[in-house]
């Protein structure tokens, strides 16, 4: 029954914090204006180990393990309220999980060194117009052609676009093969930004500011034999591995989010006075400071169960479906119950917390994004009841 971290853990913790206090809180805000994350931070991620850092050690990463990566994204929410960091950090943590347990030697010593370093960003693509969180719904087409593949098709509302374009690197992808197979005929690729035929577009998110999003065109793309994930036709099964390493960091992320804001309000509200007496004192507030404290650290210990389930399930003591109701169940109401507590910590504050300068204005904004990202919250839910009544209960099928 016990669930707690290591003494390594706890002292990986210490040395991310103190980055995250030294290099990343003093700057977070200016990433709204900026639209970046600076040179240095990155540089300092890298020489921390945090990118990239589910990677083997044979090929420069880490090798952490899941409930060690939630330490890392914890630590980054607390710090960047702007949840640009985070999002850069979780992305490349989830998806080289992906990378590193079923991608080729040459495509793992190809991509792994430039990633870890800082110099490669390493994303997810399988959102389309049509296709969210439905990935059959997915229109883009793969075909085999000599010793390699075309890639034809197109992504959209993608993170990191600008940074693997412009600056290097790729997106683990999806398409289909063989369409008349269904899922069945799904392929995972890798599929670098720099290739012949790929033109990004850009749009701008409500929030996280310091990390791109937008999408690409794919044209006749080729690539090689060895950037192919796993075996062929079998990407819909190993993509919902990556997404649900990603929802666990999610869960995490957001709670870490709303505990910190309700540090911020905390310190507030015992200072704040109205009517002679400080604010904390009126039922109102401190009524509904209890709750969102008690909910967020419930978001908290239940997110990381859901990633200690996932490094069990990679020691073979658990199966699929345990991970999957686990991880579903985490983060169903993380952005909710985080946002919900970041708007009342803004309420709290009055006019301040609806100024730019208030950072908990930046965290609602991209904690809210987190209700769809990776998977809507009623996905979450049809996850859960799918484990619970079984299959035959599925409504779309």
């Amino acid at each position: 029954m016990e669930l707690k971290f290591t003494e390594e853990q706890e002292m990986f913790r210490e040395s991310v914090r103190e980055f995250c206090q030294r290099k990343i809180t003093p700057v977070a805000l200016e990433m709204e204006k900026t639209r970046e994350i600076s040179i240095e931070i990155k540089k300092g991620m890298a020489e921390l180990g945090l990118l990239g850092c589910t990677a083997s050690p044979e090929y420069g990463g880490s090798g952490l393990d899941a409930v060690s990566a939630g330490v890392i994204g914890e630590e980054l929410a607390r710090a960047d309220p702007t949840g640009s960091i985070p999002v850069f950090y979780l992305v490349q943590a989830a998806w080289g999980f992906v990378l590193n347990k079923y991608g080729t030697e040459e495509a793992k010593e190809e991509v792994f060194p430039k990633v870890i370093a800082g110099e490669y960003f390493l994303g997810i693509a399988t959102t389309e117009s049509d296709a969210g969180s439905d990935v059959g719904g997915t229109r883009t087409m793969i075909k085999k052609e000599g010793d390699g593949y075309i890639v034809n098709g197109e992504k959209m509302y993608i993170s990191g676009v600008r940074e693997a374009a412009e600056g290097g690197g790729g997106h683990l992808t999806i398409a289909k093969q063989n369409p008349e197979l269904g899922t069945r005929g799904m392929t995972m690729f890798y599929l670098p930004l720099t290739a012949d035929g790929i033109t990004p577009t850009y749009i701008d998110d409500l929030g996280r500011e310091g990390i791109s999003c937008g999408g690409f065109a794919i044209d006749n793309v080729r690539i090689p034999k060895y950037y192919i994930i796993g075996e062929e036709n079998k990407g819909f099964y190993i993509v919902h591995e990556g997404y649900e390493f990603a929802r666990g960091l999610i869960a995490v992320i957001c709670a870490a989010a709303g505990l910190k804001s309700l540090e911020n309000g905390m310190n507030y509200i015992k200072e704040r006075k109205c009517f002679g007496t400080a604010i904390g004192k009126f039922e109102e507030i401190n009524f509904r400071l209890a709750e969102h404290y008690t909910r967020l650290n419930m978001l908290r210990d239940l997110a990381y169960k859901s990633l200690w389930t996932i490094d069990r399930e990679q020691q073979g003591k658990g199966s699929r479906f345990e991970t999957s109701k686990a991880i579903a169940m985490a983060k169903m109401f993380a952005s909710d119950w985080a946002c919900n507590a970041i708007n009342d910590v803004m309420q709290w504050q009055g006019a301040f917390g609806y100024s730019k300068e208030c950072p908990d204005q930046a965290a609602w904004r991209a904690i809210r994004s987190f209700a769809l990202a990776e998977g809507s919250k009623e996905m979450m839910k049809m996850i859960v009841a799918r484990e619970l009544l079984g299959k035959e209960f599925i409504a779309y099928k």
